[in-house]
């Protein structure tokens, strides 16, 4: 299948678009520019909160769809394209179990903000990087009067051996995403990348053969299935390179700037 065909490119962000130091680079928007000049639409699908992933695109941010919270908010421009919502009572049942795993803090993602109860340093240091707005709270559970994406977990050594075991068992209420080697994000069943680019494809008129995804981690696994043309980057988890149907460079080898320049090719 020609790579002419494709009118819809959306990209996960972390381990992917950015680099190993959270940065687009500039021939990313250098191509967007010629990707939009041929009618090929862009999104970006992101674990990270909207406003951080507008931040690291301000320029285009009006020009995309932003799928924000594993597909918790899909916004094109300042119209929202899809909500879903976690509820009040999953929250109060999963946080006290949080709170018991050792050397793991929590975020809950909300529309206007997101709240933390931790004050370290450390966490508060990284935890920046991913969340523009936020504020710092006593009880998360007591947080009631926002809307609310999901909830993300994060260990200083590895997401997958220490925080996904103790809330295992409560896959049949929430679903459960490994999203990154210390993340972990718990949210509603709708929400994920894959049911909200249905939803945009949809929205836009454009097939799954019509579409390209990039991607590296288990919270990209849906997205890939809706998509012929799905790249794992070098750096992926293994059942992302499973699924996928092309593959391309590590996130900072330029992986998605290389295949776009491909695509930009079979545009001539």
């Amino acid at each position: 299948m020609s790579l002419s065909k494709v009118k819809l490119v959306v990209t996960d962000m972390d381990g992917t678009l950015l680099n190993g130091n959270g940065e687009v680079s500039e021939r990313f928007f250098e191509l967007f520019t010629e990707l939009q000049n041929k009618g090929i639409h862009f999104a970006a699908a992101s674990g990270r909160q909207y406003y951080s992933i507008t931040k690291k695109l301000d320029r285009i941010k009006n020009d995309i769809t932003i799928i924000a919270e594993n597909g918790g908010l899909a916004k094109k421009g300042e119209t929202e394209l899809l909500v879903a919502k976690m509820e009040l009572d999953k929250i109060a049942k999963v946080i006290p179990i949080l709170r018991k795993i050792p050397n793991t803090f929590i975020v809950l993602c909300g529309k206007n903000k997101a709240y933390i109860e931790s004050k370290n340093d450390m966490f508060l240091a990284m935890f920046q990087e991913y969340y523009a707005s936020y504020e710092l709270v006593d009880d998360l559970v007591s947080v009631t009067h926002d809307e609310f994406f999901k909830i993300a977990i994060y260990h200083d050594e590895c997401s997958e051996s220490n925080i996904y075991p103790a809330i295992a068992h409560l896959e049949n209420e929430i679903q459960i995403k490994v999203s990154g080697k210390k993340w972990v994000d718990i949210s509603h069943y709708n929400a994920n990348k894959g049911f909200a680019l249905k939803m945009l494809q949809g929205h836009l008129g454009v097939t799954k053969e019509e579409t390209m995804v990039f991607g590296d981690y288990n919270n990209d696994l849906e997205m890939m299935g809706e998509a012929h043309f799905s790249y794992a980057m070098e750096n992926a988890h293994p059942s992302i390179k499973k699924i996928a149907n092309y593959s391309t460079a590590s996130n900072n080898h330029g992986g998605v700037e290389l295949v776009l320049e491909q695509l930009v090719k079979s545009k001539h």
